[in-house]
C-alpha cells in the first residue's frame, strides 16, 4: 500500500483530538439539540444541522478550546507563542461568533480575524471547527435513521460539508462518509455526488499506483472527484476524518488531474 504523505506525528495528532471530541460529545445533553427536519428544505439542499435547535454551552465550548491548545502544545511545544493569547481573546461574545462563523463553513471571517489579532491564519479556524464537531456529530447520530439520501451539490446532508469520501462495504456497496460530522449514507455505484451526474461516458475512476484500496472517481461533466476507498481490506477501519487525512494523495493526484473538491456544473449554450 502506497505510503501516507501525512506524518506519523500529525496522524497520531489528529487521533488525541478525535478522541477528545469522542470525550466532549458524551458531556454534551443529548435534549440541548433538537432537530426539526423539515423535508420541503431538507429537499432544497438545506443541511439537517441549519433546521436543528441548538442550545450551546459556552462555558464548555471554551474549555474544550483550552483542551485543544494544550494537546497541540503538549505534541509540539514550538505552537504556545502562537497558542499562548487565544484564551484573552476568547469571551462569550467572541465564542458565539466563532461557533456561528464555524457553523456555516465561514472561511474568509476567520482570516480577518487572524489578521486583526495578529495569529497564524489557520489556528482560529482549526480550533472553532474542533470544538463545533462534537455538536454536529451529535445531530447526525440523532438523525442517521430518519434520512436516507443526499441532494446532489448540497454536500453532507446533516452539516453541508463538500462530498469528498466514500467507502466500498459489504458486496462493495459505495457509501459516503462525512469527515466533519460522521453522517454516512447509501450512493448510487456511478454516480457523481456534486451534480448527480450518472453517464457512464463522463464518469471515470483513476487508480493509485501502489494503492490497491484506493481510487478517485472523477466527473467530466462538473470537473469534481471523491475519493473512494475499500475498507473491507482494512483490519482496523478508521472513523472518516481520519480516512479523510490518510487518503489525502488521492486529493493531489486528482488535482493534478484538473478536477476540484468542490464541482461546479459548466455552462451550456
Amino acid at each position: 500500500m502506497i505510503k501516507s504523505v501525512v506524518s506519523k506525528e500529525y496522524q497520531e495528532l489528529q487521533k488525541q483530538i478525535v478522541a477528545l471530541q469522542e470525550k466532549w460529545k458524551l458531556q454534551l445533553d443529548p435534549e440541548s439539540i433538537r432537530p426539526n427536519l423539515d423535508q420541503a428544505a431538507m429537499e432544497a439542499g438545506v443541511p439537517a444541522a441549519a433546521l436543528t435547535a441548538i442550545n450551546f454551552d459556552i462555558s464548555l465550548f471554551l474549555q474544550w478550546i483550552d483542551e485543544v491548545n494544550t494537546t497541540l502544545i503538549n505534541k509540539n511545544p514550538e505552537l504556545e507563542p502562537k497558542l499562548s493569547n487565544i484564551h484573552s481573546l476568547l469571551n462569550e461574545e467572541t465564542a458565539i461568533r466563532w461557533i456561528e462563523e464555524a457553523f456555516s463553513l465561514n472561511h474568509v471571517f476567520f482570516i480577518h480575524f487572524a489578521q486583526e489579532h495578529g495569529i497564524e491564519e489557520w489556528i482560529p479556524q482549526f480550533l472553532a471547527e474542533t470544538a463545533l464537531r462534537p455538536y454536529l456529530q451529535l445531530i447526525a447520530e440523532k438523525v442517521q435513521s430518519e434520512i436516507h439520501r443526499a441532494i446532489p451539490g448540497a454536500g453532507c446532508p446533516v452539516c453541508g460539508e463538500p462530498v469528498r469520501v466514500a467507502v466500498l462495504e459489504e458486496e462493495g456497496k459505495k457509501v459516503m462518509h462525512c469527515p466533519r460530522c460522521l453522517y454516512h449514507w447509501h450512493a448510487k455505484r456511478l454516480e457523481c455526488g456534486h451534480c448527480g451526474n450518472e453517464n457512464h461516458e463522463t464518469i471515470q475512476f483513476i487508480s493509485i499506483e501502489g494503492d490497491a484500496t484506493s481510487q478517485i472517481q472523477v466527473c467530466d461533466e462538473c470537473s469534481g472527484y471523491i475519493k473512494i476507498i475499500d475498507t473491507r481490506q482494512y483490519i482496523t477501519k478508521p472513523s472518516a476524518a481520519l480516512l479523510d487525512l490518510k487518503s489525502i494523495h488521492l486529493d493531489f493526484v486528482a488535482q493534478e488531474h484538473g478536477y476540484n473538491a468542490v464541482g461546479e456544473k459548466k455552462e451550456t449554450n
